[in-house]
C-alpha cells in the first residue's frame, strides 16, 4: 500500500481510534528500536508469518532513512536451503537480550511454545510488542499491545499497513509518559535560554 492509499485510508478512518492508535503503537515501536541501533525481531504464529509487514518495514526503513526499522523475520519452520534473511528460526527469540525489540503478530492465540519463548525474551530484557486480533496471554506479556477486535471493521492486514506507514514517518506524535514530560521540559529550557530576538 503506497503513501497515497494510506492517506486515503486515514481519511476514511478519521473520527475513529485507528489513525491515532496505530501512530502511537508505531511511535513506541520506533522509540524502542532507534536508540538501540535496531534489533527488531518480527515473528508470527505457526500458521501466520508476517511477510507483508516485514516487507513494508524494510521499505519504510529505506524511505525514512531509519535503518533500525529493518526487521529480522523469525520463522517457525525455516528451510535449510533458504537465503540467510529467510532462515532465522525460533532460537533467535531465545537469544534476544536487553536492547532488542520483539514484535509478535498473531491473528489467533499463539501456541504455548511461542508464548514461552516470548516470556523468556522479555525476562532477558527484550521489549515486547504485540499486534493481533485478540487480547490474552500475549497481550499480558507485551510492553505495548494493539488489539484489533473482530468487530473493529478493519482486518489485521490493514492495521499492519497503518502501523508500518506510521513507523516510517519522521514526525510521529510524542509517546505518552515520561518522555513527553521530558520533551516539554527540554523545549521550555530551550525557550528560556534562547537569546532575545534581534530588534531593528
Amino acid at each position: 500500500m503506497d503513501a497515497v492509499r494510506v492517506a486515503l485510508l486515514r481519511e476514511v478512518l478519521a473520527g475513529t481510534q485507528w489513525p491515532g492508535a496505530t501512530r502511537r503503537f508505531a511511535g513506541a515501536l520506533r522509540s524502542s528500536v532507534v536508540p538501540h541501533g535496531g534489533g527488531l525481531l518480527l515473528v508470527g504464529t505457526r500458521e501466520y508469518e508476517p511477510w507483508h509487514l516485514a516487507a513494508h518495514l524494510v521499505d519504510e526503513s529505506a524511505w525514512s532513512g531509519t535503518p533500525e526499522l529493518t526487521p529480522t523475520l523469525v520463522r517457525h519452520r525455516p528451510r535449510p536451503d533458504s537465503p540467510a534473511q529467510l532462515s532465522v528460526g525460533l532460537g533467535r527469540i531465545e537469544a534476544a537480550r536487553h536492547g532488542e525489540t520483539l514484535l509478535v503478530v498473531a491473528p489467533t492465540a499463539p501456541e504455548a511454545g511461542l508464548l514461552s519463548r516470548v516470556n523468556d525474551a522479555r525476562r532477558a530484557g527484550a521489549t515486547v510488542f504485540a499486534l493481533g486480533e485478540r487480547d490474552g496471554d500475549l497481550g499480558a506479556l507485551a510492553h505495548e499491545a494493539l488489539v484489533v477486535p473482530d468487530d473493529a471493521g478493519l482486518d489485521l492486514d490493514t492495521v499492519q499497513h497503518l502501523v508500518s506507514a506510521a513507523a516510517g514517518e519522521n514526525s510521529l506524535p510524542a509517546p505518552r509518559g515520561r518522555r513527553r514530560v521530558r520533551d516539554r521540559l527540554s523545549r521550555l529550557a530551550d525557550q528560556l535560554t534562547a537569546p532575545p530576538p534581534a530588534r531593528w
